[in-house]
């Protein structure tokens, strides 16, 4: 017997267009790029003035994690942060440019990357979901213990009550009514070195996790974004243990709310899942990457999708969101063809590909 997934993936691939496609209306034309750096600020605003918002951008998502001035946990700020005053500058001219602004920060996952701990399991270690393995001098994966990067344990009594502290502050000073959480590529989680986690359901670990997080904001009006790769039976499908859960957490989808924001980011080839999501009743996003084809075909995607939905699933097929994963100075100079290297980043070059299609 197929599994749900298997049948709305099957359908979905009957609707991928073959060629010209009709232009649908995407709620979300979208960029998510890390914070710019303190001395960047201002030539980012000009970025947002004259390229982001012209290309029709009216979504961006700022990946800030502990790169701000925190006053409730001073403790966890990292290097270089930035100040109100640099992110009420963002603030005052997205809204003058009519684009929304969501905040990022990663919870659960991506609390190292390679050799470097994150600023919260620096500050925190006891919320270390795998203290016993040590992160590898080099950036090699899968390593000895298959560690790729560290997570917090979701079952610590006292990591939330941080967490949230943080999570409110970046989203009063960014004025914001959604707020990103990542959540992608966990696979640290039910680890057995866990006394808490151990022996648990990663499926059922990851939806607490989610609903906390979603009832948190809920509680202000605050809407939750996050990626949907922990959401999808990676073995099922096909896509694999990055793109897909390999761990069993994809079991999470049917144990969530459906008003969170799923952002399906594939970057080698336009999987169909965003169907899937839009069938289990939540709204999606499609996020390419470095790949301008693979952006294109998600594009026409949405639009096929939209174009032979029902009523009722039309407007979940939200729209397109740009990842842009290097030093956002590289975006900027790219995109303003002020240094040649940058002008040929195989991401800038999605983007400005992308921006055309939309």
């Amino acid at each position: 017997m197929k599994t749900t997934q298997q049948i709305f993936l099957l359908i979905s691939l009957l609707l991928i267009p073959l060629g010209i496609f009709s232009q649908a209306t995407f709620t979300v034309k979208g960029l998510c790029i890390n914070a710019p750096a303190k001395q960047d600020v201002d030539d980012f605003i000009e970025l947002i003035d004259k390229k982001l918002a012209p290309a029709g951008v009216n979504t961006l998502v700022l990946r800030i994690d502990y790169r701000y001035e925190y006053v409730s946990h001073p403790e966890l700020r990292a290097q270089e942060p930035l100040s109100e005053k640099d992110v009420k500058k963002i603030v005052n001219s997205c809204r003058k440019n009519q684009i929304r602004l969501i905040p990022q920060i990663n919870l659960l996952g991506h609390q190292s990357w390679a050799g470097q701990i994150g600023k919260l399991l620096e500050v925190y270690p006891q919320f270390d979901e795998t203290p016993s393995i040590s992160l590898p001098k080099e950036y090699t994966w899968p390593n000895a213990d298959g560690l790729y990067c560290k997570s917090y344990c979701p079952q610590h009594p006292e990591v939330h009550d941080v967490v949230f502290d943080v999570v409110d502050e970046i989203i009063s000073v960014f004025e914001a009514d959604a707020f990103h959480a990542g959540m992608d590529e966990v696979f640290y989680l039910a680890h057995p070195d866990c006394p808490r986690c151990h022996g648990c359901d990663p499926a059922v670990l990851f939806a607490g996790e989610v609903m906390l997080i979603r009832n948190h904001l809920t509680q202000n009006g605050k809407e939750l974004w996050i990626w949907g790769d922990r959401l999808i039976d990676g073995k099922t499908t096909g896509i694999g243990l990055w793109e897909g859960s390999y761990n069993n957490t994809y079991r999470a989808i049917d144990m969530i709310p459906k008003d969170v924001i799923i952002c399906d980011w594939h970057y080698e080839k336009a999987h169909p899942t965003p169907v899937l999501f839009a069938a289990k009743g939540f709204n999606v996003v499609a996020c390419p990457w470095r790949n301008a084809d693979v952006a294109l075909n998600q594009v026409k995607m949405m639009n096929r999708f939209k174009e032979n939905a029902s009523d009722e699933m039309k407007p979940r097929y939200a729209g397109i969101m740009h990842t842009f994963w290097s030093n956002t100075r590289i975006f900027i100079d790219g995109m303003n063809d002020a240094c040649e290297e940058s002008k040929n980043d195989p991401s800038v070059q999605t983007f400005k590909e992308l921006i055309k299609a939309w």
